[in-house]
């Protein structure tokens, strides 16, 4: 399995300072990041370390879910996979506080039971789950 790489240049003090990071192996984009914007209600066009692990992490599940509800015997028409992740204060600096991972889908040939059954193993088998053992993650899931 290939190495994905992402970097980030940054320039400045935390609080004044700005960076770009670079989605590298993909070349998918160069996003803004800063300090302010990350701790502000409003994103203002930046990204940060929390929208990108919540970006990884719904993408990471879709693959996960989808393929236990194959070997289910199950077959996904649609999932929709939202992933937040909060940040909050540490002793010192900050910390992930808490990531909840809300998933509807459109799934023929599983039962809610079924489903609910499904959507927990992925929720633990997902590698960025895996990855990300330190926190607290929640789930919320349901067919439509």
């Amino acid at each position: 399995m290939p190495t994905r790489t992402a970097r980030t240049a940054w320039k400045g003090t935390l609080e004044k300072g700005s960076g770009q990071v670079e989605l590298t192996s993909s070349g998918a984009g160069t996003f803004e990041v800063s300090f302010p914007k990350r701790a502000a209600e409003d994103a203002g066009g930046t990204t940060s370390p929390e929208e990108l692990i919540a970006a990884a992490h719904s993408s990471c599940y879709a693959m996960q879910l989808s393929a236990l509800i194959g070997e289910a015997g199950g077959v996904p028409q649609s999932l929709d996979i939202r992933a937040d992740v909060s940040l909050g204060p540490d002793d010192p600096g900050f910390k992930l506080t808490g990531i909840t991972l809300t998933v509807r889908g459109e799934v023929d040939g599983l039962d809610a039971a079924g489903f609910a059954h499904v959507a927990q193993a992925a929720k633990e088998s997902c590698p960025v789950s895996k990855a990300l053992t330190g926190v607290t993650i929640t789930l919320d899931a349901a067919l439509e």
